[in-house]
């Protein structure tokens, strides 16, 4: 016969494997509830027939919310959304740590990464969470980037806002070849639209109080700053920043 002891130690168990499976649907309905109202957003844009076909492409997502479903990115190449926003560190891969004390550089504009594995580490210091990295290779040498963290058992992984699980080329393949040959280059040009810059010097700051018509962005750019004016979106004035 079983003991009181036991029965609450069972109990125990199945209330917080309930709660984790809880959680982990919600986080993923939530986001297919983001992915409904963007679809919606795009058709009615459709509908009112918005000239960018921009607008018009929703990139694939990967729903990631724990270690196993994260591995998914080790499945196919990854292109970094935004350059220049995330730090990556070095990673040895015979002692599974992580070099947190170095930062040793800035994943460019749509880099194209070969993911080989999730894993977490701790970084040094009081109050710090469990980190989630992706790690990849280049020249030899192993890094690894931050994804995401656990948290009180809870995982929160954002790698859906950082990669693109599908080549841009391909996703974006009605952008002019000049527009292209720009972004290979890492060089904006007057006439481009947010996106494309983006993709050619990554990350930028807008101003605030811009207007729908007139928008002042600033941008890193790997230490070689760049203050683009758009007009109607498309970049009108290119001037170096500060």
């Amino acid at each position: 016969m079983m003991s009181p002891e036991a029965r609450q130690r069972i109990q125990i168990v199945l209330i917080a494997a309930m709660v984790g499976a809880a959680a982990r649907t919600g986080y993923i309905l939530y986001h297919r509830h983001e992915d409904a109202l963007e679809a919606a957003r795009k058709k009615n844009a459709q509908n009112v027939g918005y000239s960018n076909p921009d607008y018009y492409i929703s990139p694939k997502k990967l729903y990631p919310y724990d270690l196993k479903s994260a591995k998914q990115l080790t499945q196919q190449p990854a292109w970094v959304r935004e350059g220049y926003r995330y730090t990556y560190y070095r990673y040895d891969a015979a002692t599974k740590k992580v070099d947190f004390a170095h930062e040793t550089g800035l994943l460019l504009p749509i880099e194209k990464l070969a993911i080989s594995d999730i894993v977490t580490a701790m970084p040094p210091g009081p109050g710090q969470n469990k980190q989630v990295l992706a790690v990849f290779d280049n020249d030899g040498k192993s890094y690894a980037v931050p994804i995401g963290f656990e948290a009180d058992g809870q995982y929160k992984i954002y790698s859906d806002e950082m990669f693109y699980v599908e080549d841009p080329n391909d996703l974006y393949k009605f952008w002019p070849p000049d527009i292209w040959q720009a972004i290979e280059q890492h060089q904006v040009k007057t006439g481009m639209n947010e996106l494309q810059a983006s993709f050619a010097i990554g990350m930028g700051v807008p101003d605030t109080g811009d207007t729908s018509y007139e928008k002042t962005v600033h941008y890193p750019n790997g230490g070689k700053p760049l203050v683009i004016v758009y007009h109607d979106g498309k970049a009108a004035e290119i001037t170096p920043g500060s």
